[in-house]
């Protein structure tokens, strides 16, 4: 009965979801959405990249990425797209259903990140360091608006928090921070760095996002329905 009910709800989102995808071409909003998930989703590799140059602390998942990449060998942005399509398993016994936005995610961020990495130096001296911190965390937010204005999907991460949050009746607010404590301090006990700029990515993403997410916004289509990310993609960004 329980399987049942899962198959139905599964069915009412793929139908939601074909139809709006259907007004979202009529209204030639398509190529729009598309420019605007993939073009935030490198967005925020590159970000994240600028953040890792700065050496002034990442943003709390991209701690334990850099934990695990330094016990691993492997690169920064293979481990953050393993590591999302882990966390995109979680998915399975909440219920939850990815988007294409969420497939993207885990897929185009971690290569984003590497090709930026590959091309940025280590920043060196107080100035370029800060300059890079401040310029990680305001793209990030940016690229946040963008890609979640696009209405594909939340990103693997953020639908785990609003998984747990409709199952376990937690606030998402409450959800979002012990998961991130938690990731926190395991990757910074595994050699990730932790800084002022860790403190402020946290402070400052969620009204930076909210900022962008306007000024991103998708015109409503015809039949008048919401485009901005609404929802629980965008309790799970924002609330803090």
């Amino acid at each position: 009965m329980q399987q049942a009910t899962t198959t139905t709800q599964g069915r009412h989102i793929v139908s939601r979801r074909l139809r709006r995808l259907r007004r979202s071409v009529r209204a030639g909003q398509l190529a729009r959405r598309l420019t605007q998930l993939y073009g935030g989703l490198v967005l925020y590799g590159a970000s994240s990249a600028l953040l890792v140059r700065s050496g002034l602390g990442l943003e709390p998942w991209n701690v334990l990425h850099q934990g695990l990449a330094e016990h691993t060998g492997l690169s920064m942005g293979v481990v953050l797209t393993i590591t999302g399509a882990a966390v995109l398993l979680l998915w399975i016994p909440l219920r939850q259903w990815p988007g294409l936005g969420t497939v993207s995610n885990v897929l185009v961020i971690g290569a984003a990140m590497d090709a930026t990495l590959g091309v940025v130096p280590d920043a060196h001296g107080w100035t370029p360091r800060i300059a890079a911190m401040v310029a990680g965390i305001v793209l990030n937010g940016a690229a946040t608006g963008l890609y979640i204005a696009a209405r594909f999907g939340p990103g693997p991460r953020d639908g785990l928090m609003t998984g747990l949050n409709r199952r376990t009746g937690l606030s998402v607010r409450l959800v979002r921070t012990a998961v991130e404590a938690a990731v926190v301090v395991t990757g910074f006990a595994l050699g990730g760095t932790v800084g002022v700029g860790t403190v402020l990515y946290a402070v400052a993403i969620g009204p930076l996002a909210q900022v962008f997410l306007r000024v991103f916004a998708v015109p409503a289509a015809p039949s008048g329905s919401a485009v901005v990310a609404g929802g629980q993609p965008r309790r799970a960004i924002l609330r803090r």
